[in-house]
């Protein structure tokens, strides 16, 4: 049936052609933006991710260039720290060449100032944009990665620098007291303990036989040498004594003598600062052989086995004790008292070098220092030395507070002086704890910026993935749309020809009418 109202046909066409529009400006909108997704329109679920992931690429922008100024920044604390290791191994050769006497110390002492300084004007300018990371304790951090969870939060990951104080300063000493025996031990606390030591330590060796029979023989071993004597029976216990001390002082071991002290009793002593003297006693006849370890209080060894302690008083820190940054530390010796503060992540290592070297800078005379770890226990001491016994020390303590400014960790730099000859020794210590501390700043400095370039790099491949992913989700084909688009403009011209005919179609219903 034929109808001048409703033409199928052409509504038919019209559809499709409508059809074949949208289409045709679909494509061309993609074509024109270079995206298949271009609105919330297109495809909502995967233009909801992809801004996402947009987003996550400008975040990921921001950290590149928070990894490249991290990096620069880390970069000048490691070169400031190696050149300042270099300073300090320059200034190691001029005190090696002042432990000689027949040299100029005043001007050695004269270079060393000027490597000093140099070394204060390298910290002063090593910082990158206002930070410096080679004073201070504070840790800085540098922004490292965003970090997106499967529920959608998001967290941002730093990589941490910590600062490597390479200053000279003293510290602030703590007001907040603390238990001093908490940390530490001292050994030689009283007034007649530390002042009169200068004499030496001294064990008593006892020979409890009333007469020596034919062939007796008795040795006695100081310090790993043995001397020995072979009775013929006619000697007393004193002239066996007296046999031994002529043989002892024979021997002209450094630091020990002995003296008789009649009926049979030898007294050893060691004038030796820091070392401990072993004493070992054998008899064939007669084991009623005593050492008295005077520096133990008196009390008789096991028969025939003693030592002879070291002269210095010691500090025995604390196994167990932890060291908290700003923990002040004050040695009293010679009659003067000596701080030291600690820093951050510091160990008693460092607390009993960090005295040493406040002693060492400001040194009472006759008093040297020693640090010293027990090979068994781990154990650090500080030694302190009299050797001069002019009763000027009324006491050896240590106190210890909470709450102080760290002191730097170039600590006594700006105190070496090797116009003495106890200067001169102390330096040479010294200085290999001051070039220590300057190569693990500049080591610790290596490895981070090491991994801020390891994450720069990841970064920069990660915000390459991201880009890649985003561009797979949403970015058009283009040869595809450019044959849709052919495809589409043929159907639009055949779209119009149909239309076209469907709108002639009621004009053949005139004929029927002429």
């Amino acid at each position: 049936m034929s109808s001048i109202l409703t033409n199928t046909s052409a509504m038919v066409a019209l559809q499709t052609l409508k059809g074949i529009n949208a289409s045709l400006s679909s494509t061309q909108n993609e074509i024109s933006t270079g995206k298949s997704v271009a609105t919330a329109k297109d495809n909502s679920a995967v233009w909801a991710i992809s801004k996402v992931m947009e987003a996550d690429v400008n975040g990921f922008k921001a950290i590149s260039n928070s990894l490249s100024l991290g990096e620069s920044t880390v970069s000048v604390g490691r070169q400031a720290s190696e050149t300042v290791t270099d300073l300090l191994t320059d200034i190691k050769g001029k005190i090696v060449a002042a432990q000689e006497s027949n040299v100029d110390r005043d001007k050695i002492q004269t270079d060393i100032n000027a490597l000093r300084d140099q070394i204060t004007s390298v910290v002063g300018a090593a910082q990158f944009n206002g930070l410096n990371l080679i004073e201070g304790t504070d840790d800085v951090n540098v922004l490292s990665s965003l970090d997106r969870k499967n529920d959608g939060s998001v967290s941002a990951s730093h990589i941490t620098v910590s600062r490597q104080d390479l200053t000279s300063g003293a510290g602030t000493f703590g007001s907040t007291g603390l238990t001093a025996a908490a940390y530490g031990t001292v050994n030689g606390a009283t007034a007649s303990d530390f002042t009169s030591d200068a004499a030496g330590k001294v064990a008593e060796i006892t020979f409890g036989v009333a007469s020596l029979a034919a062939n007796d023989t008795y040795e006695v071993s100081i310090d790993g040498t043995t001397l020995s004597y072979t009775a013929a029976g006619t000697e007393t216990a004193a002239d066996l004594a007296s046999h031994f001390v002529g043989q002892i002082n024979a021997l002209g071991l450094e630091g020990i003598s002995a003296t008789d002290e009649g009926a049979g009793v030898i007294n050893l002593v060691n004038t030796k600062g820091y070392e401990t003297v072993a004493v070992t006693l054998n008899s064939t006849s007669d084991a009623n052989l005593e050492i008295t370890d005077l520096n133990g209080g008196g009390a008789p060894t096991d028969g025939d086995v003693g030592t002879i302690e070291q002269r210095a008083s010691t500090i025995d820190f604390s196994t167990t004790a932890g060291v908290n940054e700003g923990d002040s530390f004050k040695v009293t010796a010679g009659g003067s008292s000596f701080n030291y503060i600690a820093g951050r992540g510091e160990t008693m290592e460092d607390v009993a070098k960090g005295l040493k070297t406040a002693i060492d800078s400001n040194q009472p005379d006759g008093i040297t220092t020693r640090v010293q770890q027990d090979a068994t226990t781990g154990q650090w001491k500080l030694a302190v030395d009299d050797a001069n016994g002019d009763g000027t020390s009324t006491t050896f303590s240590l106190a210890v507070s909470a709450g102080g400014t760290a002191s730097g960790g170039l600590f006594g730099l700006d105190n070496i002086d090797v116009t003495t000859n106890e200067g001169a020794a102390a330096a040479l210590d010294n200085i290999e704890t001051m070039i220590q501390t300057s190569i693990d700043a500049a080591a610790q400095f290596g490895s981070v910026q090491g991994r801020i370039e390891t994450q720069s790099t990841f970064i920069s491949n990660l915000t390459d993935a991201l880009k890649t992913g985003i561009g797979s989700m949403v970015d058009a084909d283009m040869e595809e749309a450019s044959a849709k688009l052919q495809a589409l403009q043929v159907q639009q011209q055949l779209g119009v020809q149909s239309l076209s005919i469907a709108n002639q179609a009621p004009q053949s219903i005139l004929s029927l009418f002429r």
